[in-house]
């Protein structure tokens, strides 16, 4: 079950209200420069853009670290968890760097011995800071080990366990999972003696339907079954996120890349109101293949457009109801982003109408503005927001939103699911852009 992901860069989130009946509570991280986000900025014309931006681009996915770079992984994981810092919320990584992975079918590759393996992990775990993070340790290591002799399994499940604690020693507040297959593959209590041999003692739980289509009740039973054989292990308070990325749809072959039968499912969220699950999350991107018919790890809008057309609309964001933790700076490498900073903005409305505040998050030589459309005491029904940028400042791409123009002035308006907003309540959109991130006052206007 080939899982790669392609490699993207750092950005903002997508913010999710109410809390988690699991361990984990707050917003999931959208990456901005991911590669639906870059494809949805330089298509614009594109009859497919508009449902695959609002469906896919607008929500938070894991960002793969599959790469073997020993020394480059640290800065690269320190950028990305800096910035999600920053914005104070969650990111996920999907860490899928073992020897021999995939057994040598469409996502080949990894680190190339066990040895080397640690070494990779260690300079990982440096870039990890000390707040939230969720690493997906390893899609399918455990759930597939036909390629393996008993030396080679021995090897990897002790390789496994040396990499939880030493990415949990690096960050106590890392949520680790290991792999736990999915509800059609191997049995709740086979899996639940693979996760034992790996050190699933040491790790936060389990992860289940990466890059695969069984529905969410189904993988919430297989957990409910998994946990229950843990426990009857000795091994207690194991939680499990799932991927929903595309099992919104009709199940099936596992392959992606020939089924227009699929769909993207529950929209990521730590909120499940299930105390078995800490997430749902999406760590297979969707429109990403499979390698079945095109590149493992390649983007295809065809895919994503496939798999968002006829889903249902994201959900809308209220205001949070509580002031957002204060945080320290992490103590190992710094981040590469400097804190939000929320610049001047349109006053609320007396009365009836809207306003607009803008958190910036900026680096060198590049930002992301996250902004929060309000509505005053009465419904609107269709927004405009006018961003003055400084010159020499240029948009990228955009999320929630349709944007006119580029630099200057820019006018960001609704999308077909977020123009309505009910009275003293809000939605999000968000923009990237290169230069510095605006400063000024940020116009709202209804209709």
């Amino acid at each position: 079950m080939s899982a790669v992901a392609g490699i993207a860069a750092a950005g903002v989130c997508f913010a999710v209200g109410g809390a988690s009946a699991g361990t984990v509570s707050g917003s999931l991280y959208r990456d901005p420069s991911s590669a639906v986000v870059r494809w949805v900025a330089a298509n614009p014309g594109d009859s497919r853009a508009a449902v695959i931006r609002d469906k896919i681009a607008s929500q938070p996915q894991a960002r793969w670290f599959a790469n073997f770079n020993p020394s480059t992984v640290q800065s690269e994981v320190s950028g990305f968890v800096g910035a999600a810092n920053a914005a104070q919320q969650i990111p996920v990584l999907a860490v899928y760097e073992i020897t021999n992975r995939d057994c040598g079918g469409a996502s080949a590759g990894g680190a190339p011995d066990l040895n080397q393996y640690q070494t990779w992990v260690s300079n990982f775990a440096r870039g990890l800071g000390n707040q939230t993070v969720l690493i997906i340790l390893e899609t399918d290591s455990l759930a597939l080990q036909t390629c393996l002799s008993g030396a080679e399994l021995n090897a990897r499940n002790q390789a496994i366990s040396t990499a939880t604690q030493t990415i949990k020693s690096a960050n106590p507040n890392a949520k680790v999972y290991l792999d736990g297959g999915h509800s059609t593959w191997n049995s709740a209590s086979e899996t639940a003696n693979r996760l034992r041999a790996a050190g699933v003692q040491y790790a936060d739980g389990f992860f289940t339907n990466v890059s695969n289509y069984n529905s969410t009740s189904s993988e919430a039973n297989f957990g409910r079954s998994v946990i229950s054989a843990l426990n009857g292990m000795g091994i207690s308070g194991k939680r499990q996120v799932i991927d929903t990325s595309r099992n919104g749809g009709a199940s099936g072959d596992w392959c992606g890349d020939d089924n227009t039968d699929r769909r993207i499912g529950q929209y990521p969220t730590t909120n499940t109101g299930d105390s078995n699950i800490d997430a749902y999350l999406w760590v297979k991107p969707p429109g990403e293949a499979d390698g079945c018919r095109y590149t493992a790890g390649s983007f295809q809008p065809d895919l994503a457009y496939s798999l968002a057309n006829g889903a249902p609309n994201p959900p809308t964001t209220a205001p949070p109801t509580t002031t957002p933790p204060t945080t320290t700076p992490p103590t190992t490498t710094p981040p590469t982003t400097t804190p939000p900073t929320t610049p001047p903005n349109s006053s609320p409305p007396a009365g009836d109408g809207c306003y607009a505040e803008v958190a910036l998050n900026q680096w060198a030589g590049g930002f992301t503005a996250n902004v929060t459309v309000t509505a005053g005491k009465s419904d609107i029904n269709g927004w405009t927001v006018t961003v003055n940028l400084p010159a020499g400042t240029a948009v990228t791409g955009t999320w929630n939103a349709q944007a006119t123009g580029t630099t200057g002035s820019v006018r960001f308006t609704n999308v077909s699911y977020n123009g309505r907003i009910l009275g003293r309540q809000s939605t999000t959109f968000g923009f990237q852009g290169t230069g510095t991130g605006p400063g000024v006052l940020a116009a709202c206007v209804t209709g």
